[in-house]
């Protein structure tokens, strides 16, 4: 058996900057590994794909991000074999954190590595953008700027460990009504400026790079869901240096000085209802290292 770590992402900065005729989005943004992550387990099997979710509301079928990318692991390698795949979940789900695709990310590195495949991160994230936009991302991670559709990757300087805390409120929301409702306004928004934030990360000091971080989704997210709202003014009177939503929501996130002040942070979202004991938790900026 072997196993695979799946960290989950948070955006630095995210800009749509266009849509394309077949419906995708031109994205520039800027991802983040954070030290929180399911674990994959992996073994071999004399025939199929079986998926345990550990008791996840995930689906154990085809519809399942893990099971889609053994599949095309299985065919791209010519693999007669089965698989049995064990998930344990702690990224939280439907939350702009880029769990479902670092599933599938580390399905992609552990089908490789159990039958010995000896495809390179490059032939993986050619494979990946084939499931999912954010999981060319998630085969290595770290700090970097992605376009296109989010599969064309630049990998930056790593950042330093920042503390942040993380909350999703009770509340979900869908991707796909999210950028529906950020087209009817698109034109009439303010974008971010994610060449000032580019620029400052390489230049400025400690934590300068917060000033800009900034999410374009935000402008329709948050009236679908107040609590971002709120999880955010908690966290600034906590005193966060810089707050922001990721993804597509609902999940926010805050810079602080400390663990202490971000367990405090924590602690106080919990206490108005606004987000679970299984949501919301302290965790670390990383850049993991999966190996090659």
């Amino acid at each position: 058996m072997i196993t695979e770590k799946a960290y989950a992402k948070i955006n630095l900065c995210l800009d749509v900057t266009g849509k394309r005729p077949n419906g995708y989005h031109d994205v520039r943004m800027i991802m983040q590994t954070v030290d929180i992550f399911d674990i994959l387990s992996f073994e071999k099997t004399k025939q199929g794909i079986t998926i345990d979710v550990g008791g996840s509301p995930l689906p154990e079928d085809g519809d399942n991000l893990i099971f889609k990318a053994a599949k095309k692991i299985m065919d791209k390698c010519g693999i007669s074999g089965g698989v049995s795949i064990s998930l344990e979940k702690h990224i939280p789900i439907a939350a702009g954190m880029a769990g479902g695709s670092s599933d599938a990310a580390a399905a992609l590195r552990g089908m490789n590595r159990l039958y010995e495949c000896g495809l390179t991160y490059d032939e993986l994230r050619e494979i990946g953008v084939t499931i999912g936009a954010d999981v060319p991302y998630c085969i290595e991670g770290g700090t970097v700027l992605a376009e296109g559709i989010g599969e064309e990757l630049t990998f930056l300087k790593p950042l330093p460990g920042h503390v942040i805390a993380v909350a999703k409120p009770g509340r979900g929301v869908s991707t796909g009504n999210i950028y529906t409702a950020l087209d009817e306004i698109f034109d009439s928004i303010s974008h971010p400026d994610v060449d000032k934030m580019l620029s400052c990360m390489q230049t400025c000091s400690g934590t300068g790079f917060l000033k800009y971080l900034g999410n374009v989704l935000e402008y329709v997210t948050e009236p679908q869901c107040p609590e971002i709202g709120q999880i955010k003014r908690i966290f600034d009177e906590s005193g966060s240096m810089g707050t922001l939503m990721t993804g597509s929501g609902p999940t926010v996130y805050g810079f602080f000085e400390n663990e202490e002040k971000a367990e405090s942070a924590v602690a106080r979202v919990r206490g108005e209802g606004l987000s679970s004991d299984a949501e919301s938790f302290v965790t670390r900026l990383i850049s993991p290292d999966y190996g090659e």
